[in-house]
């Protein structure tokens, strides 16, 4: 069941159970109940917007690097409220750390499967992971499912939010379109971790689950190329306002990097020629 429904199930004036034990009963966090989200102001917006293009620019940058930047831009930001911003922004500073150490595929972690694998084909290792998008007068995340073989992207899907519930949705139906492939990867956000993801996946049977290496971001090097493109030679150029706009912008684009747009690295052909001719 939907949270917005079971949302709407908990009665807070005249059930006889108190909303403690509705919000036990029905899986949902009671404070999720009190919570009243607040929108960004424009100045956050406007330093959200700079983060992502230093980012896109050198992902090497960390929290104090980013905040000597936005200095130097005349902005009086701290490092404190820079670190705040990439949080919700998802933005991960790629660096190497030494690997002392295993992950253990745990519940909520799962080893990186791709290092030294040869992906020869089709629906053999999809990738997904979120970006912040943003907008004129707010921002928004999307989610995109490639298909690492053929850089193709088969799922996609915009949100104002980042719910698991959303991530499994638009995975359930690339798989219900495309079926199952052998490996998903993806970061070690909550939403990726979380039971909802990780209970569909297990439920696949023949789908492994793998993970980035935390602090890792170049693990998923294809999708985020992906999104530099995206936003480069798109996004930025056409500055959505609306939500409506910037899905349009988006499934215009998508369409066009799958059919149309000559990849080097798949021998300067589509996207989607490879995926079907090689499926």
């Amino acid at each position: 069941m939907p949270l917005d429904t079971r949302r709407k199930m908990i009665d807070r004036q005249e059930s006889p159970i108190s909303i403690c034990h509705q919000c036990e009963l029905l899986g949902v966090a009671r404070s999720s109940l009190y919570y009243t989200p607040s929108k960004a102001s424009n100045k956050d917006l406007q330093l959200m917007e700079m983060l992502d293009k230093l980012y896109l620019e050198d992902p090497t940058r960390g929290t104090r690097r980013m905040s000597h930047e936005l200095q130097k831009k005349g902005h009086k930001v701290g490092r404190c409220h820079v670190r705040s911003l990439m949080q919700i922004m998802r933005l991960k500073t790629v660096y190497c750390r030494p690997r002392t150490t295993i992950i253990d595929p745990s519940r909520y972690k799962y080893p990186y499967l791709l290092r030294n694998l040869e992906i020869q084909k089709p629906n053999h290792v999809w990738s997904l992971d979120i970006s912040y998008i943003p907008m004129v007068r707010g921002y928004m995340y999307l989610l995109a499912i490639m298909d690492v073989y053929s850089r193709c992207i088969l799922g996609w899907s915009l949100s104002n939010t980042m719910e698991a519930e959303w991530v499994v949705n638009t995975l359930r139906m690339t798989v219900n379109k495309y079926g199952r492939p052998e490996i998903i990867n993806s970061d070690q956000g909550s939403q990726f971790t979380s039971d909802e993801y990780v209970d569909y996946v297990k439920s696949l049977e023949t789908v492994r689950i793998s993970m980035d290496g935390k602090g890792r971001a170049i693990d998923n090097v294809y999708i985020e190329r992906f999104f530099r493109t995206i936003k480069y030679e798109k996004i930025y150029l056409e500055r959505p306002e609306t939500g409506n706009e910037l899905y349009h912008i988006c499934s215009q684009f998508i369409q066009y990097y799958n059919e149309r747009r000559d990849h080097s690295s798949i021998g300067n052909n589509p996207p989607f020629i490879v995926y079907q001719r090689a499926a």
